[in-house]
This record gives C-alpha cells, structure tokens and sequence, in this order.
C-alpha cells in the first residue's frame, strides 16, 4: 500500500490526468491510526479531493510513532492492516520518506498547494516554509489539529511558519491562539468532520448496551471516565465495552473492576461496525479541551453521530453553534444525570431513535468531509489557486 517510488503529479492523478489542483499533504501517518485520530479525517478529505479529480501526493516519515506502534501491536506483522486499510480506501497510498534524505524540490515540483500537518518534526516544518519562500508557484498551509497550542504552546510557537501562507486550525479558539501570540498572520477554522464514505448506519445485532472508543493517555480524563462512564455503567447493570491503545496494567484493573470488557485496538474503519452492535455511546472530552478549548469536539462526536448512534456528552461547550445541544445528542452535567439519561435512552428506545436521527441529520448537512473540502475549495481562492477540479 506504501509507495517507496517517487513520481511526477502527472503519473498520480485520480484518472491519471492532472486537470485538478495538485495537492501534496506531509503528515504524520496516512494508514495508522493509533493513537493518531488526524488519520481519520485526513483519509476522508483526501479520498475526497481525488474524488474531485484532484491530483494528490501523500508523504509520511519510516519512523513515525504511530506506524512503530502499530507494528508492535500486530507483532511485526502489518500485512492485515495493510490489506484492510487497501479494502477500505482503494484510492489512497503514500510515499514513505528518509527524513535525511527527502528532497523538496522533486516533491513539491509542479505542486499547486502544500498541506503540512503539525505532528510533523519542527525542523522539516521549518525547511518546507524555507522553500515556500523561494518557490511562488505554490501555497503553504500548516494545519493544527490538537491542543498543544495551550498544554505546551513553547512547543508550538517554536515552529517558524514564516514562509507560510497560512493556518488551518481545527477550532475558533486555537485560530485565535495563532492570531493573538503572532505565530500567523492568516488563520481559517477547519474542524474535522466525519467521512461518511466509511462512517454511515449498519445493520447489526445488538451484543451490549453501550461502547466507548477512546484512548486511555495521560490520565487526561480518567476521573471523568469514572463518573461519566464507569460508575453509571456498574450502577445500571450496563453491558459496556471499551476500545481503545495506551491502557496501562492499572486502567485494564480498573475496567475489570467495572465488569467492563475490553477490547483493545481496533482499526477506526471498523468502528461502524462497533457502533451498530451497541444501543448509545459517550462523549468524554479530555480536560484540555473541556477547559481551554471550549467549542472543538473529538472527531468521535462526528463519527459517531454520522452512524447514527445515540449519543450522551460528558460537559463540553459547543461555542461554535456545531449542534444543537439537546437535540443531536444529550449532555449530561454530572454522574448521577448521566445515569439518568443513560437509563433514558434504554427505556425509551423511540426517543434514542429520534435522538440518533437528528445528529445524523446535522452531520449530513454540515460536517462531512464533502463539507470540508468545499470550506478548503474557498480557502484556495482566497489565496489564488485556481479550482480546476
């Protein structure tokens, strides 16, 4: 599924042709999603963009985390991600690179716009900014999609995006974090959204009552899980299980603890799947984003309401008008309302059916990756890339 060769835009093209844009993405991972959630939605926008007619080139480092991760979670053996990722998205590839070695020149030749995610190193962020300067032929994008702009914002103000024309942030309130610090002079808001390609109802039959998919980290949100999840869950006698990576020996107690199964990693283009043998599942936002990040979801709400599974929010504040609170999915103040609402949802199978109707409906309207491209179509012509497409 990797491409190792390199190759001119007009070899790479969604047809073979080069009458849309051509596009290259640097990224941290395209095929590995452990604990990697901008996989999910870079997949959807990039099978997107090629859908379009686009021309696209997708380079990714050897030595990424997530890959590494992956790799020792399948005990070297990626053949079977390999091919479930290629079943999955037919259309998409990358090119693995030698961080030593890559040449920007050859890469970006011919390229209409660059799109650099920032979990890429700081040093390559910079060189790519280095060359936009001295190459007008095309427009540079940095695109943010974590919290790091407030957790560790010495971090990511060390980042020389100089040579860039601009920010896509996945939040109004990390857009407004570049303009105030200075770190760049043009911001848009992109949120992520849900690739309904792959995110969409199934039929299936119901094995429990609720799921959670998420990773367990650095004991961001473990109280939270306890009270929103864990505590209702033992208190109503609930069937739950949990997926998700970084689980350490005493997260899998305290699920055992709850009489919560667990499930471990499973690929995010499974998780349809998942959803549609469970009756709801649970929104428990990290505290970052719950505190300084109000009105950014995780790309779970989206996928989430797009499979149209009832859906129970921890508090988070939709700032951004996303949603329409109550309606879309519940939000529950505090433990003992989420056993409430969770008890709700069981008893009352009609109102969980017009609950899960109307996210679907929002989602479909509003935040696909269809959606998302259209917002970067605009963007482009703001900057004055011609859409061929």
């Amino acid at each position: 599924m990797y491409k190792s060769r390199r190759f001119r835009f007009l070899e790479c093209g969604a047809d073979g042709g080069a009458e849309g844009m051509r596009i290259v993405f640097f990224v941290h991972s395209l095929i590995s999603d452990w604990n990697h959630g901008n996989a999910h939605f870079l997949r959807g926008v990039i099978t997107e963009l090629k859908s379009r007619g686009h021309n696209v080139k997708v380079l990714e480092p050897f030595d990424s985390w997530s890959v590494k991760n992956l790799i020792e979670e399948h005990k070297g053996d990626l053949q079977p991600i390999l091919s479930g990722f290629g079943a999955f998205y037919p259309e998409l590839s990358s090119i693995r690179y030698d961080r030593g070695s890559l040449d920007l020149d050859r890469e970006l030749d011919g390229a209409d716009l660059v799109i650099v995610h920032e979990w890429n190193e700081t040093d390559l962020v910079g060189r790519i900014g280095s060359h936009r300067k001295f190459n007008t032929g095309y427009r540079l994008l940095f695109h943010d999609t974590h919290h790091r702009s407030v957790t560790a914002p010495q971090v990511m103000g060390s980042y020389d995006l100089s040579g860039y024309d601009g920010v896509l942030a996945f939040g109004e309130v990390i857009r407004g974090i570049y303009i105030e610090k200075g770190w760049a002079q043009r911001v848009w808001t992109w949120h992520e959204a849900a690739d309904i390609r792959v995110f969409k109802p199934l039929e299936g039959d119901i094995k429990g009552d609720i799921v959670w998919i998420g990773n367990w980290g650095d004991e961001e949100r473990s109280a939270e899980l306890s009270e929103f999840l864990f505590e209702p869950v033992k208190d109503l006698g609930l069937k739950c299980r949990v997926y998700g990576v970084r689980y350490p020996g005493h997260a899998i107690k305290v699920l055992n603890d709850y009489g919560i199964g667990y499930g471990g990693w499973t690929p995010n283009y499974l998780v349809p799947r998942l959803f549609s043998s469970f009756r709801f599942t649970v929104h428990v936002p990290r505290r970052p984003y719950q505190r300084a990040l109000p009105g950014i979801p995780t790309i779970r709400v989206f996928e989430a309401l797009a499979c149209k599974i009832p859906l129970i929010c921890s508090p988070w504040e939709d700032r951004e008008g996303l949603f329409r609170d109550g309606r879309d999915y519940l939000v529950a103040g505090d433990g003992r309302e989420m056993r409430r609402k969770m008890e709700y949802l069981i008893r009352d199978r009609g109102a969980a059916g017009a609950l899960a109707a109307a996210g679907y409906e929002t989602v479909l309207s509003r935040h696909t990756c269809g959606n998302r491209v259209d917002e970067l179509m605009g963007i482009c012509k703001e900057l004055g890339i011609k859409d061929n497409g």
